[in-house]
Formats: structure tokens, C-alpha cells, sequence
């Protein structure tokens, strides 16, 4: 039944019950428009008061959870105007250094910062927190106004500050004591592209894996040394971001670029982990992973959604393990939707740990909803296909899964609403991607050459000594790692409504 019956209806229902008939049609339809305009009214009412409502709730929760972040003083950075001398207290008495101003704070500060680039204690290049506080980016100068795709506070050091940050991650975070305490990072952008070791650009050279246009060639691992000039600092293996926590831990409207070593590692040691609206781009091994430190998984859990994860690059050049957008890890319940997950090297979720405990493992919790997935095709070259999903394949290798197949995956309690990415989203997603970075990863090529003499003097005396016989294997890649343009990635913001990063509030 159409509305409008149903509103004559209720008419003569009206009139039937009142005994009064004596009414022409046109008195009746005179009537029937009086009651339709009335019950638009209400159901107009009803909606904006339903809308009211839910502005409501989200109002009460951003002020209960403002009121749990802003619990102690509020601090102000400026790399530019401040003074390490500062009380910090306003913003024209702003401290000049981020660690300064987490150093002086008690737990439960809230500690603003303004544009810049913060590198720590006598700018060595790392941060470290070790309270329960928040930590803001994204204001302007003065304070006046934020928007952290605009105002950027940078953690980006480069290849002078090699010797002074070491071991260290951007930042690291190890804080424990209390499950509900707060940590929040939000508006802060972490980037190592001038701090890594990568093959200076040429095309002409297939050693260095330049595809034409972009800024590097491939990025340097830990155990090589190509004899190619290079650029940057050195192949160390260390995070963007890194720490265990336990607590109640939001990451926001972030921008993780150009990662050596992951770009997100953390460890959760009781409470929950909520990684939303964040970009990552163009990190090695993987961009995310959240561990579960509990005996009890219950007590651990993650949501990671709202994110935009592009071009998540695996462990080596070789391109045969990790490489993957977000890892499911044991010990915690993980849950992950409404993401871009695009460009994966190996693929974009990897579902391949598992609890030794076979009830521990049954009961473990992992979904996947609403996720659009863009281009992940395993680049290891024994595998042909959609690469949304690895899983092990308990013949010692990896089994890929399509976003189609996901309702077949036991391992995800949830699982509807994947998709890849409709034609009418790619073209306006294409278009915010780094041209020249998006081609060369069409366009990527990987040629191995191998070469054994079985008479060489080396493997005459190694068989002699019944020792092991030698080869050599050049591996030569397109591309692997390249420097990404670190501006480029704010373009990712706010591109497909409902899914990925968006402009931040």
C-alpha cells in the first residue's frame, strides 16, 4: 500500500469513526491534502528529531571523550615562536620542543602543537611518551585554527639525524599502569623519505628501479649494497610508529609515509586500540599491525577503519613475504572496515598467524566489512589474481582470496560489504594518486637471473671438502620502495565518501 492510499484510508477511517458522511468529494480531498500535509509535518519531525538525537549522542561522546583527554593543563608547541623556557601554559607562551612539553606534563595533559617539524630533544629525531596524554597536531601558528592536512606537524627527520635516533621509531609509546587510561596521537605526520637509503633516480640504469617520473629509485634493504650512487641516510629497520601500550588508544587523522620497517607497530597489553581516518603510504613490510600481549584475548582489541592504506611494499626486493595493508595478529579482537586498501605488494590483509591454542583460536574474533579494495595483486609471481586476503594455505605457501570470496572465509566472523572498488570510484581515486608512483607500480616488472658452474674451482674444492655448491642470483625489480612524494599523500584525504581517510573534522 502507497502513501498516499494509505492516507484516504485514514480519512474515511477518520470520518466512519465520527459518524459523518456528509461530505463532497471535493470537502473529502480538501481534507485528505489537510491530513497528507500534516503527516509529512510528522514525519518530517520524527526524522529531525532522530537526526537531533544522533547529533546528540555524538556530541556527548566527542565531550565525554574530550573531558577523559583533557583531563590535566593544556600545553602549546611552536616549533616556530616557542621557548624551551616557556611554561607552556598559552599559546604566546609556547614551549619550542614536543618532548619538552611531554617531559614537563603530569598524565592526563592535552598538549596542542602548531605547524612544524618536531624532532625531539636537541633535535635527534625521535619522540618518546611514557604518560597517559593527548597530543594534537594540525594548528596554525597561532592557534586560531586547526586543520591538520594544512598546518602539518611533521616527525620527519632525515639523514643527519642517523646517528642520533638509532634504534629509535618517530615515536615510540610504552605506557602501562592503567586499562583505562588515555592515550590519543592526532594530526601528527610521520615520514622517512629524506631519512632512508634509496637507489639515486635513473632510468636508464635497471639496477636502481626508476620508473620514469618519480623521485627515487628503490629503496636500499638492511643486508645489500647495490653499486649504484644512492641518496638518503642508511637501510635501518626501524617504525614510524612503535610501542605497547595498555590503555584506551585512539590514532587520528595521521599520515604514515615512506616507513622502512612498518609503519604502525604496536602491541596491545590490555584495552582497546581505535585507528581511524589516517593515511598510509608507501611503507615496507607492512603498514599496520596491532599484537595482543594477554593471555586472556579478551581483553585486547582493535578497530582499524576509515583508513586509506596505498602501496604497502613486502620485506624484500624478491617480494615473497609480508608486503601487506593491515596484519591480524593473535591475542586480540580485530576488527577492520570502511577502509581503501589499494596497491598491496604481496596482499592487503593477511590473516595468517594462529593461536596454538586450538580453543583459543576458535573463539578469536577477526572481521572484515564495507572495505573497498584497489589494485592488490600478489607480486611474487606464482600467483595470478585479487590478492585482497592471504591466508595460509597449509601447504607451507600462502592462500590469496578475492573480496568476492570473503563470505567463504570461516576465519572472518563478519564479512559483508567488500567490494573492489567500482569503475565509477577509481578514475576520481586514480586521480589523487602520485601519477608517475601509480604507473610505475602498473608497469612493475621483476626479472631474476641465476647462474651455477659446477666446475668453477670454488665448487670443485667445495665438493672435495663435501662442502655445499655456490650459484649466484641477481634479482632486477621496476620498482620497490621508492620515495614517495610526501605532499602527494594529503591529496588521499577525503576522496571516496564513507570509505578511507576523510577531511578531518
Amino acid at each position: 500500500m502507497n502513501k498516499t492510499t494509505f492516507i484516504r484510508i485514514a480519512v474515511l477511517t477518520t470520518l466512519l469513526l465520527f459518524g459523518n458522511l456528509s461530505f463532497s468529494y471535493g470537502q473529502l480531498n480538501k481534507l485528505y491534502h489537510k491530513v497528507k500535509g500534516n503527516a509529512h509535518r510528522i514525519e518530517n519531525a520524527v526524522r529531525n528529531e532522530k537526526a537531533r538525537n544522533e547529533a546528540q549522542k555524538e556530541a556527548e561522546k566527542e565531550a565525554a571523550h574530550q573531558s577523559d583527554i583533557s583531563s590535566g593543563k593544556t600545553y602549546y608547541v611552536n616549533a616556530a615562536t616557542g621557548s624551551n623556557r616557556n611554561d607552556g601554559l598559552s599559546p604566546q607562551t609556547a614551549i619550542k620542543d614536543l618532548q619538552k612539553a611531554i617531559n614537563i606534563a603530569d598524565e592526563g595533559s592535552l598538549i596542542l602543537v602548531a605547524e612544524g617539524n618536531y624532532l625531539g630533544t636537541l633535535d635527534q629525531g625521535f619522540i618518546e611518551l611514557n604518560k597517559y596524554m593527548s597530543i594534537i597536531g594540525g594548528y596554525k601558528s597561532d592557534f586560531s585554527e586547526r586543520n591538520p592536512i594544512k598546518y602539518i606537524t611533521w616527525i620527519r627527520p632525515d639523514a643527519t639525524h642517523l646517528a642520533t635516533s638509532g634504534a629509535h621509531a618517530s615515536m615510540d609509546i610504552y605506557v602501562s599502569g592503567k586499562t583505562n587510561g588515555v592515550v590519543l596521537i592526532d594530526g601528527i605526520s610521520f615520514d622517512k623519505g629524506e631519512y632512508n637509503k634509496y637507489c639515486k633516480y635513473n632510468p636508464s640504469d635497471p639496477v636502481s628501479g626508476s620508473p620514469e617520473g618519480c623521485e627515487t629509485g628503490r629503496i636500499i634493504s638492511v643486508d645489500e649494497s647495490p653499486m649504484v650512487p644512492t641518496v638518503g641516510g642508511a637501510p635501518l629497520s626501524v617504525p614510524l610508529l612503535r610501542g605497547n601500550v595498555q590503555g584506551q588508544v585512539t590514532i587520528r587523522n595521521c599520515t604514515f609515509i615512506n616507513a622502512n620497517d612498518f609503519a604502525l607497530s604496536m602491541g596491545c597489553k590490555g584495552g582497546h586500540f581505535d585507528i581511524y581516518n589516517n593515511v598510509f603510504v608507501a611503507n615496507r613490510m607492512a603498514s599496520c599491525e596491532v599484537r595482543g600481549m594477554l593471555a586472556d584475548h579478551s581483553q585486547c582489541s582493535v578497530d582499524f577503519h576509515h583508513n586509506t592504506v596505498l602501496f604497502s611494499w613486502c620485506r624484500t626486493k624478491v617480494m615473497d613475504s609480508q608486503g601487506v595493508a593491515f596484519r591480524y595478529h593473535t591475542g586480540i579482537t580485530t576488527k577492520v572496515y570502511n577502509n581503501i586498501l589499494g596497491c598491496s605488494n604481496h596482499a592487503a590483509l593477511e590473516r595468517v598467524y594462529v593461536d596454538a591454542n586450538a580453543q583459543v583460536e576458535a573463539a578469536r574474533i577477526t572481521t572484515a566489512t564495507d572495505n573497498l579494495f584497489f589494485m592488490n595483486f600478489n607480486q611474487s609471481g606464482y600467483y595470478m589474481g585479487n590478492a585482497d586476503l592471504m591466508l595460509p594455505s597449509g601447504g607451507g605457501k600462502w592462500l590469496f582470496v578475492s573480496a568476492a570470496q570473503f563470505e567463504d572465509v570461516e576465519q572472518l566472523v563478519e564479512y559483508e560489504g567488500n567490494m573492489e572498488m567500482p569503475a565509477e570510484m577509481v578514475e576520481k581515486f586514480s586521480k589523487a594518486i602520485d601519477e608517475a608512483y601509480l604507473k610505475g607500480y602498473l608497469g612493475l616488472n621483476m626479472t631474476q637471473y641465476q647462474n651455477y658452474d659446477r666446475n668453477s674451482a670454488a665448487n670443485q674444492l667445495n665438493r672435495l671438502f663435501g662442502q655445499n655448491q655456490q650459484g649466484t642470483e641477481i634479482v632486477r625489480v621496476s620498482m620497490y620502495g621508492n620515495r614517495y612524494p610526501y605532499m602527494k599523500a594529503f591529496d588521499l584525504y577525503g576522496v571516496i565518501d564513507g570509505y578511507g581517510a576523510q577531511l578531518p573534522k
